[in-house]
């Protein structure tokens, strides 16, 4: 059922299959399947636009996004036909999305060869502007597919996002069901989930183990603080994501350091996280890597192992890795937010909502963050992303 009270004309209904384990690597390519789209390439005396075939599977992609019951569209064609895809074809979803984002990647490095081919040409500016043109398209398809999938993660615990809130107001109103509390934190281990319920009390003022009676007392809040609490908890998660992974990995390579056996070998856990916002491990020589790691003794829990953290290492952490994620919080946020045929997201008007709700909209933003991270991580390994 779609997350909202009211309103049912816009209600969408969405099955989910049985939760799946993390999705396995996408096979190399699609077989069976072809279909072309223009791509130009140049001669040694001037520019010709033709078209090349490239393996992509014949989906119908017809639905649009907002049948998802997500507040943002895909932008791209590359995010309509995997919309489809996932509505349609679910099991072939992350074949699409590796399929895909090799060949935006392709698309993208030939660009810049050509570029770079006709640097000393007549034609260097037309194809600067044409190598510029395909990274933009290309980063609002990957942002696409940020998006879905980060969707997808959110199915796969059986959480419907919330819809554009002008679609859950009524008078003034605010009531987003159902609450799916549970399984929006089911996903953190206990210390993480420790923390984020400090932050739903601080942010919201409803105490961890509230009454019911509490959690359906009223508040007023301006839309727009709604709007900026949101955002400030999907950072939140993205930032709870990093550093948990970082502890987990220092608390590991502490154990090994005294002997102890872990249940991966350093280079294992370098090369998952190899792109981490605290740095790439993996190339580090073994002398650094020493100073990383605490004595055993030193290790607390999670939340101490933030507090101790020097301003530096706490603004790495929190920083977002890449410029597609940037932009995706910036143009989600936008879309739950703004009211439909307005302008700006930045409305004052004041709603009144319970806390319930309030708790809701701040564990699905966490959630959002936790998942930014894991999709930062599995695309880059496919389509390199611009760095923040």
């Amino acid at each position: 059922m779609e997350p909202c009270l009211l309103h049912h004309h816009h209600h969408t209904t969405l099955t989910y299959p049985s939760p799946l384990s993390s999705p396995p690597p996408p096979p190399p390519s699609f077989k069976g399947f072809l279909f072309t789209r223009p791509i130009s390439v140049v001669s040694s005396s001037s520019l010709h636009l033709t078209c090349r075939p490239i393996r992509r599977a014949k989906i119908k992609a017809s639905a649009g996004v907002c049948s998802l019951n997500s507040p943002l569209e895909p932008r791209s064609l590359v995010g309509k036909f995997l919309s489809g895809v996932l509505q349609n074809h679910r099991q072939l979803f992350h074949v699409a999305v590796g399929e895909e984002l090799k060949l935006l990647a392709d698309d993208r490095d030939a660009a810049h060869a050509r570029l770079i081919l006709a640097s000393d040409s007549d034609e260097s500016l037309l194809h600067r502007r044409i190598a510029q043109l395909k990274e933009n398209q290309c980063q609002v398809a990957v942002e696409d597919i940020m998006s879905l999938l980060i969707f997808y993660k959110f199915s796969e615990i059986r959480v419907p996002l919330i819809p554009k809130l002008s679609r859950c107001l009524y008078n003034g109103r605010l009531e987003i069901l159902p609450s799916k509390d549970w399984e929006l934190e089911s996903i953190h281990n206990v210390e993480v989930l420790d923390m984020i319920r400090e932050h739903v009390t601080t942010v919201t003022g409803l105490r961890a183990k509230s009454s019911v009676s509490e959690s359906w007392a009223t508040t007023k809040v301006r839309q727009f603080l709604l709007a900026r609490i949101y955002v400030a908890s999907i950072l939140y998660g993205y930032f709870l994501k990093s550093v948990s992974l970082r502890y987990q990995l220092e608390r590991n390579l502490s154990l090994d350091n005294h002997g102890h056996k872990t249940s991966l070998s350093y280079n294992d856990m370098c090369n998952g996280l190899k792109d981490t916002i605290f740095g790439r491990l993996s190339n580090m020589p073994s002398s650094v890597g020493k100073g990383l790691i605490r004595q055993e003794e030193e290790l607390e829990d999670l939340k101490c192992y933030v507090m101790s953290f020097h301003p530096g290492s706490l603004q790495r952490c929190a920083r977002l890795r890449s410029k597609e994620a940037v932009n995706l919080i910036e143009s989600y946020s936008f879309a739950l937010f703004n009211h439909e045929g307005s302008g700006s997201v930045e409305k004052d008007d004041e709603i009144l909502t319970s806390f319930s709700s309030l708790k809701r909209l701040v564990l699905e933003a966490v959630a959002f963050g936790s998942f930014l991270w894991e999709t930062e991580d599995y695309i880059d390994m496919l389509y390199k992303l611009k760095d923040n």
